[in-house]
């Protein structure tokens, strides 16, 4: 990476904690302590501390031309307007981008976090060089981010992507929205340790609920356990039903698997492969890249940073 490349700020907005860093192209130059999200008596006290190491970061760093946000629940990419964040009381019906922008004086950029993590690994990581790319996020959640035609797909009310609400059984377990079977219903950290405490349970075997994360139960697929095994065949059966009918609607380049889940590496990417393999048309599967995300949990910090830097520069030559 140049060494005069343009610094830019990126701000992971959490359930949690909102980490900050500063950002030179994949690099991330600098990062805060997480500031968590909880134990504030409003939204302008957490902004507060926001800003404060916003400055610091701009003192330490002069070169900053951006800022860009990336949160976990629905927002108006084009006016930054936050209306529902994902687990983070109070943070409703919320001019984010306004608030932010007046208070720094630097432009500022708010992004769903799903499409920061899509920008990054399309910029800079996984997906760099393809035309068209679906991502995920397996986490707590299933989050998404399309990149279409070379750029990201957000959609006319800027909510496109939302894989994790996508039906795999029209009669399946009640999502969030009154939607049936949604895929995040099935494969997130808490169902897939659900679904292994179910298997074993069955089979006469008592696993306690911390020796049943994906973390765990790829360790024992390695080792050849039975019910690890299966856990990860069902949940690639579950994930390979979505992606099927995403590659056959959008027929992408390449399908980029990150978060907490992935992880599990080949126990996940084997059986899935050979589940796409099964449903796809060779056309489709023979020109298919599926790959793991190269960024972790900077994602979303190197995704809205350099999301901040593209709308700078547009706004500069527009």
């Amino acid at each position: 990476m140049e060494a005069d490349s343009p610094l830019a700020i990126g701000l992971d907005f959490g359930g949690t904690s909102i980490k900050i860093g500063v950002c030179r192209g994949p690099e991330v130059v600098e990062r805060s302590q997480p500031i968590p999200t909880v134990g504030h008596e409003s939204v302008e006290a957490l902004v507060d501390v926001m800003v404060s190491e916003i400055d610091r970061l701009r003192a330490v760093h002069p070169g900053i031309r951006a800022i860009g946000a990336g949160v976990p629940g629905f927002v108006n990419h084009a006016t930054g307007f936050i209306h529902h964040l994902t687990n983070v009381p109070g943070w409703q019906e919320i001019p984010f981008r306004d608030i932010l922008q007046a208070r720094v004086g630097l432009p500022v950029s708010v992004e769903n976090d799903a499409n920061a993590m899509a920008y990054a690994e399309w910029m800079h990581g996984a997906a760099r060089g393809m035309e068209h790319a679906v991502c995920l996020t397996l986490g707590t959640g299933v989050g998404g981010g399309l990149i279409l035609n070379g750029g990201l797909f957000r959609g006319t009310a800027y909510g496109a992507g939302e894989i994790g609400q996508m039906s795999i059984d029209a009669r399946g377990t009640a999502g969030n929205y009154g939607n049936f079977g949604a895929l995040e219903k099935y494969v997130g950290n808490q169902q897939i340790e659900e679904h292994a405490l179910a298997l074993s349970t069955r089979s006469g075997r008592l696993c306690r609920r911390g020796d049943c994360t994906p973390q765990k139960l790829a360790e024992s697929a390695l080792r050849s356990d039975p019910i690890a095994l299966q856990v990860w065949d069902d949940v690639a059966d579950w994930l390979g039903t979505a992606l099927a009918s995403i590659i056959w609607l959008l027929n992408p380049d390449g399908v980029i698997i990150g978060g907490g889940v992935s992880k599990a590496g080949e126990v996940l990417f084997g059986p899935l492969r050979r589940r796409l393999r099964s449903t796809l048309n060779p056309v489709f599967w023979e020109r298919l890249h599926l790959v793991p995300a190269r960024f972790g949990n900077e994602a979303g910090i190197i995704g809205c940073a350099a999301l901040s830097l593209q709308e700078d520069r547009e706004r500069r030559h527009a």
